[in-house]
């Protein structure tokens, strides 16, 4: 059998079954393929009518005419097996990379925006422009819990991208939603989210452009009752004070996260560091709990999630 073919094989047989799972639960976004075959090493996400295609950086040993016929192949299946028109495929090429410091960078000036759904809340998408889609979706059933977790909350959402986390906390009844980000351009993405599901109260909500890191040792002791945190493996940003890598700085940021934590309020600690080893003995926090297996979606199951996540109370 021919590799195109084992391509086609495989995603009926997976979009099958995700399909399923995903109409069930009322998902239209989620990801129906990660690099399942070493000739294929792409990762495929659905979003809605269109498709977000990210290549794996590697050695393919082909022509540049070889290369180009693989490729227009390749999305020629995705077309067909996954009924998505070409023009709504969207290819990038992606560094095999453990973190996101490279989110901020702007790739392409096409400005398709267009709204997903997820469940009762509506988001803003971009799949042509950067390198990530303003979306994470392996964060799906995280983002559910802290929307159960808000109701009456000051809650405060570090790197927070653009506002996803957010938007579940407001949707949730939260008194107050602080989000922090180092890019203006995220944090005006996180109001626009707020603005589609009509939560977007400025008296309530804040929108704090800052270094994370430093805006920590601003915070006053016991402010906030929920605190989501999801930081890059590594950051060297020009606009940090100092560079970022969350193995060895894990500690000191939760630490600091705790002391403007309420007695008995929570964080959630999220990160995408394949090797991360928590330091549960120098956190001071009265419980942590490692809720990595319980956040894992169905279209991230089978040992192909990279992240990590840990609920603290203080």
């Amino acid at each position: 059998m021919d590799k195109f073919q084992m391509f086609e094989n495989r995603l009926v047989k997976v979009f099958r079954h995700l399909r399923k799972i995903a109409r069930k639960q009322g998902v239209t976004c989620y990801r129906v393929y990660d690099n399942d075959l070493t000739e294929f090493p792409l990762c495929i996400d659905i979003y809605e009518n269109s498709l977000y295609v990210a290549e794996y950086k590697k050695e393919h040993n082909l022509s540049e005419q070889e290369y180009e016929e693989w490729q227009d192949r390749a999305i020629e299946i995705m077309s067909k097996v996954l009924e998505i028109p070409v023009e709504n495929i969207h290819l990038k090429e992606r560094k095999r990379k453990e973190n996101r410091q490279d989110q901020y960078e702007k790739i392409s000036f096409e400005q398709q925006d267009f709204t997903v759904h997820e469940g009762s809340l509506k988001f803003k998408v971009n799949l042509s422009d950067y390198l990530d889609t303003g979306l994470f979706l392996d964060h799906r059933i995280t983002r559910h819990m802290v929307r159960e977790m808000s109701e009456g909350k000051h809650v405060l959402n570090l790197f927070c991208y653009t506002g996803s986390f957010s938007v579940y906390a407001a949707a949730g009844g939260a008194a107050s939603v602080t989000s922090v980000d180092l890019s203006k351009t995220y944090l005006s993405w996180a109001e626009d989210n707020m603005k589609l599901n009509d939560l977007y109260e400025p008296s309530k909500h804040h929108y704090v452009h800052a270094d994370v890191l430093q805006y920590l040792e601003s915070l006053k002791l016991n402010t906030f009752d929920l605190v989501v945190v999801d930081p890059p493996t590594f950051s060297n940003s020009k606009r940090m004070k100092e560079f970022l890598d969350i193995q060895r700085d894990h500690v000191d940021i939760l630490n600091n996260i705790l002391l403007a934590t309420k007695p008995g309020g929570t964080i959630i600690f999220s990160n995408n560091y394949r090797k991360f080893k928590l330091d549960y003995d120098a956190i001071k926090a009265s419980s942590i709990k490692d809720i990595t297996a319980q956040t894992i979606p169905f279209d991230f199951s089978g040992g192909k999630m990279i992240r990590h996540c840990f609920k603290l109370v203080k």
